[in-house]
């Protein structure tokens, strides 16, 4: 990836996932944050609630020293939180699977 396409994807990153790790990381422990998203066959883990420890990893790690999978993860997230926003439910979103799934990916709506 070109160093232009990473800032890119840095600023995006940043300025989409408005979670902190410590955020994400309690919200990933309660029972709605596993209540949604897309499970495997399996029945275990959301990819929604793996992409949250994705997101942790990476918010832990400097710019410099990220992968080249850290960096595909944070244009997957990117790319996720944009399409997802875009199906906000009416009414009042607080409890909402679609508020959940978004916050799996390190991005509450209601801190907008």
């Amino acid at each position: 990836m070109a160093d232009s396409n990473h800032q890119e994807i840095w600023d995006e990153f940043r300025s989409l996932v408005n979670m902190t790790p410590s955020e994400l990381e309690n919200w990933l422990d309660s029972d709605e944050s596993k209540s949604v998203g897309q499970k495997s066959e399996d029945g275990g883990e959301s990819v929604g609630h793996k992409s949250g420890h994705t997101i942790i990893e990476i918010k832990h790690t400097k710019k410099a020293d990220l992968s080249d999978d850290q960096w595909a993860h944070m244009q997957k997230v990117v790319g996720y939180i944009k399409r997802h926003s875009k199906q906000k439910p009416k009414g009042d979103i607080s409890d909402t699977n679609w508020r959940y799934s978004l916050m799996n990916w390190g991005h509450d709506p209601l801190k907008d």
